[in-house]
This record gives C-alpha cells, sequence and structure tokens, in this order.
C-alpha cells in the first residue's frame, strides 16, 4: 500500500522539479523575444530616420530650385514692368509700356493716362486700382488687352496673386490671340508658383508651349519647365 504512495510522491516531485527547471527557460524565451523586438523597433527607427533624412534633402534640394524658379520668373516679369516704366530720353516709348489712349473720349484717355503714369513709376497698387476701374468703365475700350495687362501685372507686383490670376485668365480667355496673351499667361504661371500650386503652374507654362509656340514667352516657359 505504501510503496504506490511513495512512488507517486516521487513522480510528483519530479514533476514539480521538471517545471521549476522550465519556467527559467520560458523566461529566457521572452527576454529573447522582447531583445529581438527591441532591436527590430531600434532598427525600423533608425530606417525611418534615414528615410526622412532622406526626404529633408530632397526638399532642399527642391525648395532650391523652386526659389531660381520664382527668381527667374520675377525677372521675367519684371523686364516686362520695366520696359512699361522706362521711357526712353529722345521720346521713344518701348514697345509694351502703356500707350496713351486711342480715343477721341478724352475723360477716357485721361483715365488711362493716370493709370499708366502710376505704373511707370512704380506706385503698382495705386495702378492696379485705377487700371481695375478703367476696365470697368470703358469694356469696348480698343485698349482694353493692355488696360488688362497692367492690371494683372500690378497685381502680380502688388503681391496680389489669385487677383492677378484671375485678372490675366480674363484676358486670355476674352482675347486668346492677342499679343499679350501668352505674356499674361507667363504671369499667371509666376503667380502660382508664388503660391506653391506648381501643377498649375506647369499647366500654365505647358499652354504656351502648346498654343504660342512662336512667341518669346515660350521659350521662357520651355526652360521653366525643365525646373518644374
Amino acid at each position: 500500500m505504501h510503496a504506490p504512495t511513495h512512488r507517486l510522491n516521487s513522480l510528483s516531485a519530479a514533476a514539480l522539479l521538471a517545471l521549476m527547471l522550465a519556467a527559467p527557460a520560458a523566461h529566457a524565451f521572452s527576454d529573447d523575444e522582447a531583445r529581438r523586438a527591441i532591436l527590430e523597433l531600434r532598427t525600423q527607427i533608425q530606417q525611418m530616420k534615414d528615410q526622412n533624412q532622406q526626404a529633408r534633402l530632397q526638399l532642399a534640394d527642391q525648395m532650391d530650385m523652386l526659389h531660381q524658379e520664382i527668381a527667374t520668373l520675377r525677372g521675367r516679369v519684371e523686364e516686362l514692368n520695366q520696359a512699361g516704366r522706362n521711357t526712353a530720353a529722345a521720346g521713344q516709348q518701348p514697345s509694351n509700356a502703356p500707350q496713351a489712349a486711342q480715343t477721341g473720349d478724352p475723360q477716357q484717355q485721361a483715365a488711362y493716362q493716370a493709370a499708366a503714369d502710376q505704373y511707370r513709376n512704380g506706385r503698382y497698387k495705386e495702378a492696379a486700382s485705377s487700371f481695375a476701374t478703367f476696365v470697368q468703365a470703358y469694356p469696348d475700350s480698343p485698349q482694353i488687352t493692355d488696360a488688362q495687362f497692367y492690371l494683372g501685372s500690378s497685381q502680380y507686383a502688388s503681391k496680389d496673386f489669385k487677383s492677378s490670376i484671375q485678372t490675366m485668365q480674363a484676358l486670355v480667355k476674352a482675347h486668346p490671340d492677342d499679343a499679350r496673351a501668352p505674356d499674361a499667361l507667363l504671369v499667371v504661371a509666376a503667380n502660382q508658383i508664388e503660391l506653391n500650386d506648381l501643377k498649375s503652374a506647369k499647366a500654365s507654362l505647358q499652354r504656351i508651349t502648346k498654343d504660342y509656340p512662336q512667341s518669346s514667352a515660350a521659350e521662357t516657359a520651355k526652360s521653366r519647365l525643365k525646373l518644374l
């Protein structure tokens, strides 16, 4: 009667000992798993850091290109504006400077001339207001496209980019065959870049090269597209 009981007790002791020995092994296995998870997490974090660093470098390069693009387009728009401001000492007027309104209406002529003088003197906010008034008051003027163009240019120079886009797009829509249309689209692209709307800027530049391939603005658009 006692022998089976002794044997059972011995088996129980052996089983208990086995469990006690197995427990540290299980804990060791869990520790290894934890260490492996930590190492994997550290690796992932390092990879993320590397990717972020690479992204920052790429972004910095893109920002440098964008700044170059903005500077170039600003220079082009300023060329247009400068030509409008300058008057030759011999009395010759640049071809794209605001001209006196060709009309028999003295009031209309005076209104256009006042806006043109403000533009030439670099008073762009005042010029924008005066040209806007002219466009609204004389929509059938023979120089309506000139007035719209210098309104949009004045708005751009005043950093009213959204208004400038609307003005120039309206000009192109109403007068797509006008000689100022490709330059108006170039100003539109400059505004869009200032607003960081690069997708729209590309579309505007591509439209210049497609619709006005022989214009001087098309050459500028092609070089800008390479940067964008």
